[in-house]
């Protein structure tokens, strides 16, 4: 047996694991398309919007809300979060001009206490303004860069209530046009779903919980179960802390859209490297040990096999050239779903390795005490 032989095996032994054995998370089957039947009385719903320096993009968003098709009552909570420009006026002018002004409400975000990050304090002030004023059995979260079908709500509700989902979320696709969002936004789906299979999140049975924290539906009544947003405030990957915590109290669900549309664009690497980095070492909980693994098996498992095809050769270049086949391929239906050439495929190991290196880049921010940085707030000081 070769060396590039030897080396090869456990990256094989990966991608067959991948293949096989991973709840199907490359097929990316699992999402909202299916048929819902309309409920016999609506519940009542209230969405919650925590925005920061969001002008450029809120009115789209609004508009898209007030603009909902939902039976029952609704209500929508804007938390302007210290906003430097017009992102309230913004988001009240299109409220008006859709003639919707009493469906939104605008609050003034304060300083985030210690030990919270400035999504979830202000969606706990959202959560305090909505416990004042009203009692919705739904609330809906949603980030302030997302546009949405006219049916979107209905049919979120529609399956909270079918399946008795105490969280719904949906994957918002996310913008990709540049350059930079055609090689990197694909794979940053394919990632996410490889740590998170959609098909075991919603198998309920405790072990992976996943959410996408651009639009989820919860019951209002389960959030207050388990503490509020308190329960998580310094969490960084905010979503995924609040499925963990809320699917000990009832079940979750989680799937792809194309309902929900991100409006934030990324026309450069720079700026998807300040996206990704913002949490990339939380996801590691900010360990050294755990970023040295990752690192190794990131090498191993997608620079190896292309590495073995082109430098080792028989057998050895021949099962190198099998897993980059087989890698390219698990890549293909998230490229299909983002309607991208197939050809990012065989790129995927290259993709992983910039993926790598933004990781990295995380960690060393957060050793310079900027760890989680985002439009100004440090969000992860590095702890002494």
């Amino acid at each position: 047996m070769s060396v590039w032989f030897a080396i090869l095996l456990p990256s094989a032994f990966v991608w067959l694991y991948l293949l096989v054995a991973r709840g199907g998370f490359w097929m990316s089957s699992i999402h909202d398309g299916a048929g819902l039947p309309d409920l016999a009385a609506w519940p009542s719903v209230t969405a919650i919007i925590p925005a920061r320096n969001e002008a450029p993009v809120i009115a789209q968003t609004v508009r898209s809300l007030v603009g909902q098709d939902y039976p029952g009552p609704f209500s929508i909570v804007l938390v302007d979060d210290q906003s430097t420009d017009a992102t309230a006026p913004c988001a009240l002018q299109a409220a008006a001009s859709a003639h919707k002004t009493t469906l939104i409400s605008t609050i003034s975000g304060r300083d985030p206490q210690n030990g919270w990050t400035g999504k979830l304090f202000a969606l706990q002030q959202g959560l305090e303004f909505i416990q004042q004023h009203g009692d919705p059995t739904y609330l809906w979260l949603t980030d302030a860069d997302i546009a949405y079908a006219p049916d979107t709500l209905r049919r979120l509700v529609t399956r909270a209530e079918a399946g008795g989902f105490v969280l719904t979320s949906l994957m918002a696709k996310l913008r990709c046009i540049s350059f930079a969002e055609q090689t990197l936004i694909p794979a940053f789906i394919f990632f996410f779903q490889m740590l998170y299979p959609f098909a075991w999140v919603n198998r309920n049975d405790g072990q992976v919980a996943a959410a996408a924290g651009g639009c989820m539906l919860v019951r209002r009544a389960a959030l207050l179960r388990i503490g509020g947003f308190a329960a998580i405030r310094g969490a960084l990957i905010d979503d995924c802390a609040l499925a963990s915590k809320l699917q000990r109290v009832g079940p979750i669900w989680l799937g792809l859209t194309d309902r929900a549309v991100s409006l934030r664009s990324y026309d450069g690497f720079p700026s998807l490297r300040r996206m990704i980095a913002r949490s990339a070492y939380a996801q590691l909980r900010f360990s050294p040990i755990y970023l040295t693994s990752t690192t190794v098996a990131m090498v191993w498992v997608y620079a190896i096999p292309p590495a073995a095809t082109i430098l080792a050769h028989g057998p050895s270049a021949a099962l190198g050239g099998v897993l980059w086949a087989l890698m390219a391929g698990l890549f293909m239906p998230t490229l299909r779903f983002y309607r991208q050439s197939l050809l990012w495929g065989p790129v995927l190991p290259l993709i992983a390795l910039i993926y790598l290196l933004f990781t990295l880049d995380s960690a060393y921010q957060y050793s310079r005490g900027r760890g989680g940085l985002w439009k100004g707030r440090v969000q992860a000081a590095r702890t002494q």
